[in-house]
């Protein structure tokens, strides 16, 4: 496969399992996130390695958020409700043996505004989840109410003026997905000539 039909067949693979990537194999992922373009080279991120008891630990930072969620006076679940997403949030850092929570360290910069910097850490993910792939795992970029959430924040060490750019979650392809058709790019361009 060439480089150019590498990135045109890129796709998502959520069913992931055991093997997780290696040392070597991580080390890869995280030097990819590095080159990603960066203007005035601030590095506006921050890695985060989740694997092993740390998917544990992610586990219950989900559950206490959601706990709070569900304690503020406006809820409106019902105790069933609560009781399936709790579940569900116990089990959500388990879909992968590795994830990488990628994390902005936004910097005050006279010609980098913020949105400039939100943008490099976003290419890190996609950089990061294309060598996955290319070393032949599967990714997942993931991100969802927690990644908006406080105490998820806090508890990774996300600064309060940061953001959660994602979770990428990285194994073992379960199963090869078919290849999804092509996306035209025509309604998304306009020529200036």
């Amino acid at each position: 496969m060439t480089n150019l039909e590498f990135l045109l067949q890129r796709q998502s693979n959520p069913q992931l399992t055991e093997p997780a990537p290696n040392k070597t194999v991580i080390e890869n992922i995280l030097a990819a996130g590095m080159r990603v373009p960066d203007h005035a080279g601030l590095k506006p991120w921050h890695f985060t390695v989740v694997s092993g008891e740390g998917l544990q630990r992610l586990s219950d930072l989900y559950v206490d958020a959601f706990k709070d969620i569900f304690s503020k006076p406006d809820n409106q679940a019902t105790a069933e409700e609560i009781e399936q997403k709790l579940a569900k949030a116990k089990k959500m850092p388990f879909r992968a043996p590795l994830i990488i929570v990628i994390s902005t360290k936004l910097q005050a910069h006279e010609k980098v505004p913020e949105v400039e910097q939100v943008v490099a850490a976003g290419c890190c993910a996609h950089a990061m989840q294309m060598a996955a792939t290319a070393q032949g795992f599967g990714a997942m970029w993931r991100t969802g109410d927690l990644a908006y959430n406080n105490i998820v924040k806090q508890g990774l060490g996300v600064a309060e003026q940061d953001h959660i750019i994602g979770f990428l979650y990285i194994g073992t392809p379960c199963r090869e997905l078919p290849l999804k058709p092509s996306r035209s790019f025509v309604p998304h361009v306009d020529y200036w000539q």
